[in-house]
């Protein structure tokens, strides 16, 4: 397999949306996670503008450089889905946290925190966190390129038997 390995993304919620159903004042959301040509979804949730999906996407990771691409639409029956805005997920900080190990660090750890800034879509500080022997952090982006909304979740990198693995 020529993967590195396999990033977990738990879509959890989207926050204060955007409507583009103007005759009901809401929207249809769903998120599309791309990487390269690899594109996953969530299901479509009618008419709600701060959708909880809870569900778990799986995308997998081949270049570190290549960018993680979450854009969130308005599904639409008769014309085509309107953009809901989008941002980029970036994992470089938690690939280096990661990389680093942190085997027998006490349970519950925050590792690292990461502020927003222009170079990231976090609308709040994120946190890598160490719990049940697993590394993970939850996120809150900013959606670009529309007048608001938010969307969070939480990464996890798997390494799996038979890929590459992360570069040193």
């Amino acid at each position: 397999m020529d993967a590195l390995g396999l990033l977990k993304i738990r879509v959890r919620r989207g926050i204060n949306l955007a409507v583009r159903d103007a005759a009901r004042g809401s929207s249809d959301p769903y998120v599309i996670i791309a990487c390269g040509a690899h594109k996953v979804k969530t299901s479509v949730l009618k008419s709600n503008l701060n959708p909880e999906w809870n569900e778990e996407l799986t995308i997998s990771i081949k270049d570190l450089n290549v960018p993680i691409v979450l854009t969130v639409h308005d599904k639409d029956t008769f014309s085509l889905d309107d953009n809901l805005g989008k941002a980029e997920i970036d994992i470089k900080p938690y690939i280096e946290c990661f990389k680093t190990g942190f085997r027998g660090v006490s349970d519950g750890i925050t590792i690292e925190r990461i502020q927003p800034s222009e170079q990231n879509c976090l609308s709040e500080e994120s946190c890598i966190i160490w719990k049940d022997e697993k590394m993970t952090q939850d996120m809150t982006l900013k959606l670009r390129k529309i007048e608001c909304g938010e969307i969070e979740l939480q990464i996890e990198w798997i390494n799996l038997p038979g890929c590459k693995g992360l570069p040193n």
